[in-house]
């Protein structure tokens, strides 16, 4: 049996963080309250487990808006400070604001300062211990890769060090040496896999098989060997997708149905009526916001953006069904007097005024009258233009799939991707929607909340 090495996945690496960022909090306002006149937070008190359990929900809450749990924000202690800063922030301004359920605001308010500091230096100290001594090669995945096609493998080597920076590339097995590539190139010919995986303690092989060969033939029998000792083989297909939460480039051709099964979330009538209820509630509470900031937005655009407030324009919704989208106009009036183009991340036609709203997001706010009139909903692909839609889907057949939910606010591909100004691009994004469209759930639609607000709040917007 392959030796084991001692590694942490991303799943892991992650429940290892929220789990330390409790506890650590925790301790650190017990160890405070026992040192110095802190009575705040108490063990002692009545209802201390409540306490706990409230302070503990807004530290993983506003850990997870502020990033706490990226793993590339975690993995820098620059970064990883900000976000500290921001937790511990608001952490403590909602507990010390929801004396219902926390303890009644002390009358000294320095104990509003000590709670700030015990959250936010008890954090980042385990966070700085955690990058010097746990976030390092020791710990990672060790992954072999064995490929056929050279450039398949080469691709696959730079998506692990874009997206997967957590696992440690032992090296990679190919008919040819990839030229100006950093990972170690292994000889075929020369190589034992049995020997070779416990010698460097590899956990994880995987098998680039996009093109059926001899090559990767050849090494079958010493793979189905160590897949009965208990090794972890993964095609680079599911590695992939795993890695980088969208559909394979491989999967989008006449076998596609082999790899895309639909979510079961899209016949499950509780998940449905629990997402069209949210998308009610919630755009209501979008429309007060609307109302509230008009009379800002007015004046912007009276200044700054003159002409029209709203635009209106065609979109494509589910099952291929029209419907005017409503947003403020952040362009210059007829910015398409030559006809639909593709709007461009710095593009001319938006004015600076258009540009805030974009950068902020508040552009897209009047879309929640879209919503609570069900031509949209808060999550889901992005509304396209008809011209666009039928231009892309003769390039890519697979895009009117998109069109089996509803449109939404925001999306998977708008929070794992950034803008999109050309056709590539697109069919970049329209992978990740693909890949929403097959995961669905309401973790998925949690994660992609969150991270709609980390994107505004962090200054993200197109």
């Amino acid at each position: 049996m392959p030796q084991k090495n001692i590694n942490f996945s991303i799943s892991e690496r992650k429940l290892l963080l929220r789990i330390f960022d409790v506890v650590i909090v925790i301790a650190g306002l017990m160890l405070l309250s026992y040192l110095f006149n802190f009575h705040y937070f108490n063990i002692q008190k009545v209802g201390i487990i409540k306490y706990m359990l409230v302070l503990s929900t807004y530290l993983l809450l506003f850990g997870e808006i502020f990033e706490m749990y990226n793993l590339k924000v975690a993995n820098d202690k620059y970064q990883i400070l900000r976000s500290t800063v921001l937790t511990g922030f608001l952490t403590t301004l909602f507990y010390v604001f929801t004396p219902l359920v926390t303890p009644i605001l002390p009358e000294n308010r320095l104990q509003i300062m000590y709670l700030f500091l015990a959250i936010t230096v008890s954090i980042y100290s385990w966070r700085f211990a955690y990058i010097q001594f746990i976030f390092s090669p020791l710990f990672f995945n060790r992954i072999l890769i064995i490929g056929s096609d050279k450039d398949a493998v080469n691709n696959l080597i730079k998506i692990i060090k874009a997206k997967a920076p957590h696992n440690y590339i032992v090296g990679y097995i190919c008919p040819t040496e990839i030229k100006n590539q950093s990972a170690k190139y292994l000889n075929a010919k020369k190589i034992v896999l049995k020997e070779l995986v416990t010698t460097n303690k590899i956990t994880e092989i995987v098998v680039e098989n996009f093109h059926k060969s001899e090559f990767i033939n050849a090494f079958t029998p010493q793979l189905i060997s160590l897949f009965k000792s208990g090794a972890i083989i993964t095609s680079s297909e599911k590695f992939t997708e795993s890695i980088t939460k969208r559909i394979p480039e491989v999967h989008l051709n006449q076998n596609f149905y082999n790899h895309l099964n639909f979510s079961k979330s899209h016949q499950n009538r509780i998940y449905l009526i629990f997402h069209r209820v949210f998308d009610i509630v919630v755009s209501i509470l979008g429309i007060f916001f609307l109302i509230f900031i008009i009379p800002f937005i007015v004046i912007g655009n009276l200044f700054f953006n003159r002409g029209s407030l709203f635009y209106f324009q065609e979109r494509v919704g589910k099952g291929g069904a029209l419907f005017k989208i409503i947003k403020f106009r952040t362009m210059v009036p007829n910015a398409e007097k030559n006809g639909a183009e593709w709007a461009t991340k710095n593009d001319s036609r938006i004015t600076k005024f258009g540009r805030f709203l974009r950068s902020t997001r508040l552009d897209e706010v009047p879309q929640f009258i879209n919503i609570l009139k069900g031509e949209m909903s808060i999550i889901g692909p992005r509304p396209e233009r008809p011209e666009f839609v039928t231009e892309l889907s003769v390039n890519y057949p697979f895009y009117k799939i998109r069109n089996v939910i509803k449109p939404g606010l925001t999306g998977w591909a708008q929070v794992e991707y950034p803008y999109a100004s050309s056709k590539e691009e697109q069919y970049t994004k329209l992978r990740y929607d693909l890949y929403y469209i097959k995961e669905r759930n309401l973790l998925l639609d949690f994660k992609i909340i969150i991270k709609t607000i980390s994107t505004v709040l962090f200054y993200r917007g197109t």
